[in-house]
């Protein structure tokens, strides 16, 4: 591990895919090991991106979040995974008890903190934890494959240590619900959540009129996309929704998690990006910090089920992009990870470039608004509820 001042790191340690679920469950941490193996092998992790380690969070940091009787349920599960607690939401399909939930879970809850740390302290400019991003879980029970919810603790710590207002963008298929519901009344953070609308896909809200409750009001966006939006239209509704947004709050810090099952391959979601889209998302996040708060910016990985072809090329380029050196589309992959790709794959192909061929253009908003479009009444409904809280014009 290097502690050096940097301009960039990423919270790594073996110890962090301990948060496993079992072989039959689509959140398989290989996803992460192939992630960084690709990253090192391309020479990403290294002097402009440097690994650095992070500690379990206790329990008092945990509870900055989370209600005291739900670490004591993680806990009791940890020590006898064979005694689910449903009320805690723990032993569901979704998320299964395993030994050691607990310290699985504050590890990452530490990582992401670790993150969050080094770049209020100024210790980097821009940290990234992969394994982080659990976005789901509620203060009181697990959802969504997610125990503990290291963004929220990570974004409380950020507030309990001066920052007095800080923007998080989730483009996770998902919605962001646990984040979002954890500062629904907080003036303070505005959550901006761009996800596959709640009428096909978990956890079922995230819609246009979810902006926030009493001091809050006007601190919660939601973009929720179409199924089959691909990477143009993604990409349209980011930029007439989030910019804009995010510039007229005026952050200390961007906080973002980078899901990357919005890929056409995911098998869990019904939106089609490929990972040039997903590249170019990046690259928007990166500009928007650099753009809204002096580059400050902590990054989470998130979802991501496609784990062997999509989930280490995209997070790949996340971690180049946080980097500084974004790495070429045309880029090969490496033969040694593509052949460890095969071997898990029992045969068949690995992907060979850092690219799916895909156009990453998209028709500006300031172009103008199509009614006929699910995809622009979606994008209007979100800047009609929010654009007028904040003195700006809804239509292009």
């Amino acid at each position: 591990m290097d502690d050096r001042p940097g301009t960039a790191c990423v919270v790594s340690d073996d110890r962090l895919t301990g948060y496993n679920f079992g072989p039959s469950h689509p959140m398989a941490p290989i996803r992460v090991d192939l992630a960084m193996e690709l990253a090192t092998e391309l020479g990403v992790v290294g002097d402009d991106l440097r690994r650095v380690g992070s500690k379990a969070a206790d329990d008092d940091l945990i509870a900055t979040v989370h209600t005291p009787a739900y670490i004591e349920a993680v806990r009791a599960v940890s020590a006898d995974p064979s005694v689910p607690n449903l009320a805690a939401g723990l032993g569901t399909d979704d998320n299964p008890t395993f030994a050691d939930m607990h310290t699985a879970g504050a590890l990452i809850v530490g990582a992401s903190v670790e993150a969050a740390r080094r770049v209020w302290t100024g210790q980097s400019l821009r940290a990234l934890n992969v394994c982080g991003g659990l976005h789901h879980a509620m203060p009181d029970r697990a959802s969504g494959f997610c125990v503990y919810n290291d963004v929220a603790v990570a974004i409380r710590w950020l507030l309990d240590n001066g920052a007095q207002r800080v923007a998080y963008v989730d483009v996770d298929a998902h919605h962001g619900d646990g984040v979002q519901q954890i500062f629904y009344d907080d003036p303070r953070v505005l959550t901006v959540s761009l996800h596959e609308t709640p009428q096909t896909l978990f956890p079922g809200t995230g819609v246009a009129t979810e902006i926030g409750t009493d001091d809050g009001i006007g601190t919660a966006v939601n973009v929720a996309l179409p199924p089959g939006t691909s990477d143009a239209g993604w990409l349209r509704a980011y930029h007439a929704v989030v910019p804009q947004l995010v510039g007229e709050f005026k952050p200390d810090v961007l906080v973002t998690q980078q899901g990357c099952d919005s890929h056409m391959d995911d098998p869990l979601t019904n939106l089609m990006l490929s990972v040039d889209g997903q590249r170019a998302s990046y690259l928007a996040l990166r500009d928007l910090a650099e753009e809204v708060c002096a580059g400050r910016w902590v990054g989470f990985g998130g979802g991501g089920y496609a784990v062997l072809d999509v989930v280490p090329r995209s997070w790949a380029h996340l971690m180049a992009i946080v980097a500084g050196r974004p790495i070429e589309l045309d880029t090969p992959t490496p033969p040694a990870w593509r052949e460890h790709v095969v071997a898990l794959k029992s045969g068949g192909m690995a992907p060979q470039r850092m690219t799916d061929g895909r156009s990453t253009s998209y028709r500006d908003w300031r172009e103008g608004y199509d009614p006929a479009s699910w995809l622009d009444r979606q994008i209007l409904a979100t800047r009609n509820a929010l654009f007028p809280l904040y003195g700006l014009d809804p239509m292009p």
